[in-house]
């Protein structure tokens, strides 16, 4: 990205290059000293203070990624200090350290906003995993805050996290795009976010100030689709009783995005294609042209050339919208950009349910940066959202994650429940938790499903109810489609 180095942007930190920095809070000497040298021996950017006034002078003049700090400090004891440090700053991790293990000074600790509870003499290696643990979430947290105030100075590109190489070339991509009247392509795997690129595009047009409708073409039958799209007027079918505005005039000099183009049927394209060639329509069962303008951004999960070659996609409408092309990775080929997306999310989900931000373990996150993603960034975020919802502690631990990210559930359910079930109840019970892994990481969207499965969606439907799969229904503000 031109004129924005992303993820190396200013903080007001010394040296980035170090794993962090640190401030040492405690009265005793030999513990500042003891600290320090382990500290600075693992590359740390060390600062100590003799009491809790000179602590929150330093904390004042330079940020830190981390506060270790005494509990027991002359003048204003520890607890009294971190209230403190939690008006100044309510973010920054702050580990107690104190020869006073006890189960109440621990808990007040805690509630006072403490990160973690340290007591001396420790064990360094647990110390240093404890720091590492603060450091990472400090930083990952504040790249966050950093890339989205960089990427809003330059884009509006809401809700949309990412620094690698793939999107930060799409990020420059849509600069380049945006302004011009030309018909983009979004193509994609289902969970990249097409519908937050397509809006990034609108936000940053000159049609910015017009409205941006999003219609997913994959969900409507052929005639709703149609009548969605061009309106109709009052008893052009059974149940027109009133004339309509279809979203080619509510988007009348804005922005439709037509989302699952690949698949809308022949006629409607064929109907689509006329739009675009002569900006010209007629309600169904109108007589009347009606003039618009209209940009069109299409995306699509599957190859539309390959279908172009099939007969299920018209060749002229297919190079009306190749004007540009727009290919969104999927996100194990983009995984840098999993433990931002990852701290975005807890945020999200912890603000919705009124939660404190959870701290992603180092063994938690191994098995997110592991994993393939073949939902996508959609299928991340329900993995968050279910760890926000079932932790019961401060951390996202591994055991907050689903059984096939780390590994488990090797064995079926009903087997070790019911070692007496027969093998059609063992398939069926199989076949249930096949289709609702499924359904999860397309967002329960049935249509979306039963295209990654290739059966028909009324297959798909016979067997949600013939297992008795409960569908449930979200609407997603971030919208990855």
């Amino acid at each position: 990205m031109p004129e924005l180095a992303v993820g190396h942007m200013a903080t007001g930190r010394e040296d980035l290059s170090s794993p962090g920095s640190v401030l040492i809070v405690d009265d005793e000497a030999a513990i500042r000293e003891s600290l320090q040298a382990l500290l600075e021996f693992e590359g740390y950017a060390v600062e100590v203070a003799n009491d809790g006034l000179e602590g929150l002078a330093r904390i004042a003049e330079r940020p830190f990624d981390l506060v270790l700090l005494d509990f027991a400090l002359p003048e204003r004891n520890g607890i009294e200090v971190l209230h403190d440090i939690r008006e100044r700053d309510s973010d920054l991790p702050v580990i107690m350290i104190t020869a006073y293990g006890t189960v109440e000074n621990a808990v007040n600790a805690m509630q006072a906003g403490a990160t973690n509870f340290i007591q001396k003499p420790w064990n360094n290696e647990k110390l240093l995993a404890d720091v590492r643990t603060a450091v990472g979430r400090r930083r990952a947290e504040e790249e966050v805050i950093q890339l989205k105030r960089a990427l809003k100075q330059r884009y509006n590109f809401e809700h949309i996290i990412g620094k690698s190489d793939p999107m930060l070339r799409i990020f420059d991509l849509v600069a380049q795009v945006a302004p011009s009247r030309s018909t983009v392509l979004l193509q994609g795997e289902s969970g990249t976010g097409k519908e937050l690129i397509a809006k990034a595009i609108h936000m940053n047009s000159t049609r910015r100030d017009r409205a941006f409708v999003p219609v997913n073409t994959g969900s409507m039958p052929a005639d709703l689709l149609e009548s969605t799209l061009f309106g109709h007027v009052k008893g052009a079918f059974t149940s027109a009783i009133a004339s309509k505005k279809g979203l080619f005039e509510v988007a009348d000099r804005g922005t439709l995005f037509l989302d699952e183009i690949g698949t809308m049927n022949l006629e409607t394209q064929a109907k689509i294609l006329r739009v675009l060639q002569d900006r010209k329509f007629m309600h169904l069962g109108g007589v009347t042209e009606i003039q618009v303008d209209v940009r069109i951004i299409a995306a699509t999960n599957v190859n539309l050339q390959q279908q172009v070659k099939d007969g299920k996609f018209r060749d002229d409408l297919f190079y009306r919208l190749n004007v540009i092309t727009i290919d969104l990775p999927p996100l194990r080929q983009r995984k840098n950009d999993i433990p931002m997306l990852v701290a975005y999310f807890i945020a999200k989900f912890a603000e919705e349910n009124e939660r404190l931000p959870l701290r992603t373990t180092p063994e938690a996150m191994r098995p997110l940066l592991e994993y393939d993603w073949p939902g996508n960034v959609r299928e991340l975020e329900n993995v968050i959202e279910r760890a926000v919802v079932l932790a019961t502690g401060p951390n996202l631990t591994v055991d907050l994650l689903p059984d096939n990210l780390i590994g488990r559930g090797s064995k079926f359910a009903i087997m070790e429940q019911r070692p007496d079930a027969s093998l059609f109840e063992i398939i069926e019970d199989c076949e249930r938790r096949i289709i609702s892994d499924m359904l999860e990481k397309c967002g329960w969207n049935q249509t979306e499903a039963a295209d990654r499965f290739r059966i028909p969606l009324s297959t798909l439907n016979q067997k949600i109810k013939r297992l008795n799969i409960e569908i449930k229904k979200k609407n997603r503000e971030n919208g990855n489609s």
